[in-house]
């Protein structure tokens, strides 16, 4: 049996079904509609679908993270039960949970010095960060050791590819990434941001494609570009999106068609309250393994 854990925050955006199978614990992250809290816990505190109807109808929403000291509740128990714990954590380039969960790092090592504690930052996040949670434990179920596991995390983090799509830009006018005048001007000609997470786990809009249908095929078409050995790629691919299932699907389609040796079908999933918050509604995530570091 393995002698350690490997645990995440809710923002993997990974289905609970996902969790329950593998036994991964989640730290939760909170989100805010029009003043009133709510536990980011996969869509049991409020459905995915009300959730954005209300951000549609116009409710405000933000969000907060996770601090030390539920980091330390979450993982005392393994480290009672002799475990040692990687812990990987959304991206310090778009969230501080990554310096919670060091905090919290240091206070456990404090109370249980002959454990492995380790903290990995992703530098991504949604299905990007439930692709690279998968992908540890795929490795721990081979037989990788925690060192070896938190070194190759380390190495690899940044061959993580993530496009983010998003169809309507005033959530990003909302959280200030984009201008009220280019939100204004990009919604009335269509524009699609195509987004990444960089070498810093920050996000950049990489293009801007007129219309949701190209969008999708562009998005596609950077999977071609980028993926471990282009439409030969034979790793996982995850799809995420915020009450956009039909536009989810339909870019499943094309990557399974495109790429005939994908390790089991695409996996999608929601795209949950607190990265949904930023994105806003008709957003969506494709993630998959690249050959070069993100830059």
């Amino acid at each position: 049996m393995s002698n350690y854990i490997i645990s995440c925050c809710s923002t993997a955006d990974l289905n609970q079904s996902y969790y329950d199978e593998h036994k991964i614990p989640y730290a939760c992250f909170q989100f805010f509609v029009d003043d009133v809290m709510y536990e980011d816990n996969i869509g049991k505190s409020m459905d995915f679908a009300v959730f954005y109807q209300k951000m549609r109808d116009g409710a405000m929403t933000r969000t907060s993270q996770v601090n030390a000291e539920s980091y330390v509740d979450m993982l005392r128990p393994y480290l009672e039960d002799g475990k040692d714990v990687i812990h990987i954590t959304l991206s310090s380039g778009i969230s501080g949970t990554y310096n919670s969960a060091c905090i919290a790092q240091d206070m456990l090592k404090e109370e249980f010095p002959d454990r492995t504690v380790y903290v990995i930052d992703s530098l991504t996040g949604s299905v990007g960060y439930g692709l690279l949670v998968e992908t540890a434990r795929m490795k721990q179920a081979e037989g990788m050791d925690v060192h070896a596991l938190n070194q190759w995390l380390l190495d690899n983090r940044l061959k993580m590819k993530l496009w983010l799509m998003v169809s309507d830009l005033t959530y990003l006018v909302r959280g200030g990434r984009v201008s009220k005048a280019s939100g204004a001007i990009g919604n009335l000609l269509n524009i699609c941001p195509l987004i990444e997470f960089d070498a810093e786990g920050k996000l950049n809009v990489r293009e801007k494609v007129r219309t949701k249908k190209k969008a999708l095929k562009t998005q596609l078409e950077r999977m071609k570009e980028t993926a471990v050995g282009g439409t030969d790629y034979s790793g996982k691919c995850f799809i995420s999106h915020s009450d956009s299932l039909e536009d989810a699907k339909a870019l499943a389609a094309m990557v399974e068609e495109t790429f005939p040796n994908l390790n089991g079908p695409v996996e999608i999933s929601n795209i949950g309250t607190v990265i949904g918050s930023h994105t806003g509604p008709g957003a969506v995530v494709l993630c998959y393994w690249g050959d070069t570091d993100n830059e």
